[in-house]
């Protein structure tokens, strides 16, 4: 089975270490769904930020900035952000525990009730334009992948994130604001959401569970990498 915990304006901080707590520390299958946090810079576990932040912006506006648990790409999160979560045992699914196999079922599962929305060297696209990113840990028994789809995006946001030196190829040196989209344009939250459950139904039961019952997981020891630079 499944378990699902939907969380609403959950803080990403909070999001990402409960995650890796689920990671580490269970042996449940899991989807958690978030819709927006407060305004927050996160970046892959190996993340520079000299690199991949406008300091001047962030001296000048600041904002917190998160190094997360998993490798991955920089982001910027704020409240029109939807955060989609797969936490599972290797052994439920029959395909290998390798990032493309992986990625070839997230992009099946949410295009089988959102056609518009397509998997694209490694990016979530609508046409040639991104609207969600991902990053996954893969680790001996259990597997992580997590999606922070664009909702909607403020163009002052994006201008914290500097141009990275590694782009897809089909960015072809597009601003942000030229190569990002919204979902919004698209499909209604509620539409997408219960498009998901309901895909995620057709393959095994789903279980709705409380916030209280993850956080007692998340409360037990074990290593943490999340952390507020």
């Amino acid at each position: 089975m499944i378990h699902c915990l939907q969380l609403s304006h959950y803080p990403i901080l909070k999001q990402l270490e409960l995650e890796e707590a689920l990671l580490r520390s269970d042996r449940k299958n899991w989807c958690l769904i978030n819709e927006g946090s407060t305004p927050s810079i996160v970046m892959g576990i190996s993340g520079k930020p000299d690199e991949l932040i406008d300091q001047d912006k962030l001296a000048e506006r600041p904002l917190p900035v998160i190094k997360r648990f998993s490798g991955g790409g920089t982001v910027i999160v704020d409240e029109d952000t939807l955060f989609v979560t797969f936490i599972f045992q290797k052994d439920f699914h029959p395909f290998p525990a390798f990032p493309e196999p992986i990625m070839k079922w997230t992009g099946a599962l949410y295009h089988s009730f959102f056609p518009a929305l397509t998997l694209r060297e490694n990016d979530y696209v609508i046409g040639d334009r991104k609207c969600g990113g991902n990053a996954q840990y893969i680790k001996k028994d259990r597997w992580l992948h997590h999606t922070s789809f664009l909702w909607n995006f403020k163009s002052a946001h994006m201008d914290y994130l500097l141009h990275p030196k590694k782009t897809p190829i089909y960015r072809s040196g597009r601003s942000h604001q030229d190569f990002l989209c919204g979902l919004e344009e698209h499909i209604s939250k509620e539409a997408f959401i219960t498009g998901l459950k309901e895909a995620l139904e057709g393959i095994c039961p789903l279980i709705d569970v409380q916030l209280e019952e993850a956080l007692a997981i998340s409360a037990l020891e074990m290593r943490r990498s999340t952390q507020v630079c």
